[in-house]
């Protein structure tokens, strides 16, 4: 038998705000790819502006540092640094890659 009470309107309370927090989680993705593709616009510029000035397509100080900042707006935001971290490593190296092949049409 189950631990679970199995009382009808406790059921119905729980799928209601069940789905209330999935629509939540829902809107927050969106926004979350809208400010992604905005993200990688901006950094699509800076690709062509390093590559016009002949500059790499990486700039390792300049990610220590965000990293840095990045973990500590996490702490701040009683979000796991070592996840945000991850992130945002993550999107530099996709970054870094795009750069590259906007140096390699110049």
């Amino acid at each position: 038998m189950s631990d679970h009470v199995n009382d009808g309107a406790f059921d119905e309370q729980a799928q209601q705000e069940l789905l209330r927090l999935r629509s939540s989680i829902d809107n927050l993705d969106a926004a979350l790819v809208h400010l992604l593709a905005e993200r990688f616009k901006c950094t699509q510029a800076v690709g062509h502006l390093k590559a016009a000035h002949n500059l790499p397509p990486a700039d390792p100080a300049r990610e220590v540092a965000q990293i840095a900042r990045l973990r500590r707006l996490a702490e701040d935001a009683h979000l796991d640094p070592a996840f945000a971290e991850k992130f945002l490593s993550f999107i530099i190296e996709e970054v870094v890659q795009h750069h590259k092949a906007i140096a390699q049409d110049y």
